[in-house]
């Protein structure tokens, strides 16, 4: 991307909304000036059982401990401190369900849940320290089962409700998981998909033998028939339903272990990655607070993610809950029964915050700016993006169609290592340039460096670097679970002399020294021996008025060592879908990058293979590209998209 696509324009806060912001620009100077102390400040916006010694101890790095000492619990800081403060009755959670049904719960009727939930478990058992599979659908109950786990130490890992028997069960026995908790079934656009069978399936694999799990709670979401062992199998309307609502909440160590969330192992062995309490509460309340600016009691806020990916731990379950946050939850699709799903729930529940990802975005310009243009959508005074760079193109589309160009747009750079937000606009403060993770926030520190670990010059758009981490932070991983050598190979031996954490991330710094994250270094591509991001390309891609999503990828090429290939897909408006439409893509390649960068190949397809967190299958279009057998498709919303994909090609 040149220069000037970078600046063309940039978004400042209007005068009101800076004024009325939670985080100002003396947040930067306070965390410059005393880093931990900082940090302690922000600790005390929750609830200590047991104030902490010390904020940081990093002598046995690179696994860190945050506030020693301290002792605190989750699920108290997230509910019974809120109602005890007298907020009992306002709502925690607007429940949309896919067919149509919903629940309004309140604090006061999410404790007793919660309550209920951690005695069953208490009495089928469990002990702090013991881990806890949960695979189901967005369902309250998913919520209530990762809160009742917090509260009782049980470190819980939650398995997208996408993924195969095989998936789970690879999870299952890595954290060697006592209980699941599962559902009947799961609606998908109006059709029922079995749950409990899988687990079933999961549960019995390899040849019969049995896994570490004891007992299977299962919740009636659907009323399909399933399969029953009895004494291991338990319906949660005969059991946690009958549990008292009254539990006293235990205080915990801040370094005891949350959660384990497994990447999604799309190579490879799925990754265990560990959080732990204090730390991982107190980055995520804080983010949660000043990079979306809520406001208690005021705003509506809605993460469209998943609980099974790590933003719906974080910005659905414990960022929101512990800054009292009344949120939406949905269940279903965007586009059940129809393309006005989102936006209907926006005008029902008077949205304020929406957080979401950019491939979600591209989809709804696909569709077209006359669908969200047929709500009102003026309750809407931020946006979020998160999950991947998102593109210029794509950026001004949410501002203009889904703000209303007033609303203020956080893209937010992390990962499921991270735990929490690390780059992103503060947006009282930044004026936002569209497709640009800007500064890391207040308490973070990061770096763009070369292979030798040197800074990387401002504004030499030839000097992409890697994105690397130098100072520990409050929700970072504590390694990965059960392979501790893995954990420093993953993500500290590249820079090991410096001791810094390598995202696996490229990124680059823009001549006002902010940030743009390119996408993963194995996205980069190396043609003529120029690196090329595929974020850059595809950038360049969209910013023609035809296509509406682009994935690009590196294909081996005898001459150039790799050859730029793209697949596009056409905005509904796109009148010439021909030769002379690709020769057009190819000059807007050319002209926003560089001759180097113009793709060998462009392909116009109807869809492209993605995860069912949204994620664009970059290493499988790889494999058609250089006419390989595909990879495993299991993790794909459709597998079938390829037939499409090679028809074109053909």
């Amino acid at each position: 991307m040149t220069e000037t696509a970078e600046h063309r324009d940039a978004y400042p806060p209007t005068a009101a909304f800076a004024a009325a912001a939670n985080a100002g620009p003396a947040l930067y100077d306070q965390a410059a000036a005393d880093r931990e102390a900082f940090w302690a400040e922000q600790a005390g916006r929750l609830h200590w059982h047991r104030p902490f010694e010390q904020v940081l101890d990093w002598s046995s790095a690179p696994v860190a401990q945050w506030f020693v000492g301290g002792e605190l619990n989750v699920a108290y800081n997230c509910v019974d401190r809120h109602v005890l403060a007298g907020h009992g009755d306002q709502v925690a959670v607007h429940w949309e369900g896919e067919p149509g049904d919903s629940r309004a719960i309140t604090y006061r009727e999410l404790l007793a849940e919660v309550c209920r939930a951690a005695n069953y478990l208490t009495e089928l058992g469990l002990v702090a320290g013991d881990r806890v599979a949960i695979y189901m659908p967005m369902v309250p109950e998913a919520i209530v089962s990762m809160l009742a786990c917090a509260r009782l130490g049980l470190p819980h890992s939650v398995v997208f409700a996408g993924f195969s028997p095989a998936a789970l069960r690879q999870r299952v026995d890595d954290a060697r998981a006592r209980l699941v908790i599962t559902t009947d079934g799961q609606w998908r656009r109006g059709k029922v998909a079995p749950l409990k069978d899988a687990v079933d399936e999961a549960l019995y694999a390899h040849g019969g033998t049995p896994s570490s799990v004891e007992h299977v709670l299962v919740v009636r979401r659907t009323g399909i028939e399933v399969p029953w062992t009895e004494g291991r199998d338990f319906w949660w309307h005969d059991t946690v339903a009958a549990a008292s609502p009254e539990h006293r909440a235990q205080p915990l160590d801040a370094e005891h272990p949350l959660f384990i969330l497994y990447t999604s192992g799309t190579t490879g062995k799925p990754k265990g990655i560990l959080h732990t309490t204090g730390g991982y509460l107190t980055q995520t309340a804080y983010t949660h607070h000043n990079v979306f600016d809520h406001k208690p009691g005021r705003d509506v806020y809605w993460c469209t993610a998943d609980i099974g990916w790590v933003t719906g731990h974080s910005y659905i379950v414990y960022g929101p809950l512990a800054n009292r946050a009344t949120q939406v939850v949905y269940e279903g699709t965007p586009n059940f029964p129809d393309e006005h799903r989102h936006w209907q729930i926006v005008e029902k529940y008077g949205v304020t915050i929406y957080y979401t990802a950019p491939t979600l975005v591209r989809t709804f310009m696909k569709w077209g700016k006359e669908i969200p243009g047929a709500h009102d959508l003026s309750s809407i005074r931020l946006l979020g993006s998160v999950g991947e760079p998102i593109n210029p193109e794509a950026w001004r589309w949410y501002r203009e169609v889904i703000g209303g160009n007033r609303a203020p747009i956080v893209d937010t750079w992390w990962q499921t290592e991270t735990g929490a937000i690390m780059i992103s606009p503060l947006p009282g403060v930044a004026a936002a340039k569209p497709g640009a993770a800007m500064t890391p926030l207040p308490g973070i520190s990061a770096q763009v460096v070369d292979s030798s670990g040197a800074p990387v010059t401002h504004g030499d758009t030839e000097a992409n670097g890697f994105l690397v981490l130098d100072q520990p932070w409050p929700s970072m991983l504590r390694g990965i679970w059960g392979d501790m050598e893995r954990y420093a190979a993953t993500y500290w031996e590249r820079f090991a002399e410096q001791g810094w954490y390598f995202a696996g991330d490229g990124a680059k710094l823009d001549t006002d020294g902010d940030l743009w994250v390119l996408g993963r270094v194995d996205d980069v591509m190396n043609v003529s021996g120029h690196r090329i991001s595929t974020a850059e390309v595809e950038s360049a891609l969209v910013a023609h008025p035809s296509v509406a999503e682009a994935a690009v990828v590196g294909a081996d090429d005898p001459t150039t060592g790799q050859g730029i290939v793209a697949f596009v897909i056409l905005t509904a408006e796109a009148s010439d879908t021909g030769a002379a439409l690709i020769g057009e893509l190819e000059a807007e390649v050319a002209r926003e990058i560089s001759r180097i960068a113009r793709p060998r190949e462009i392909h116009v397809v109807p869809e492209l293979p993605k995860t069912r967190s949204g994620k664009i299958m970059r290493r499988l279009l790889r494999d058609i590209a250089e006419g390989r057998e595909l990879g495993d498709t299991s993790t794909l919303v459709d597998p079938s998209v390829f037939k499409a994909i090679r028809s074109e090609r053909d």
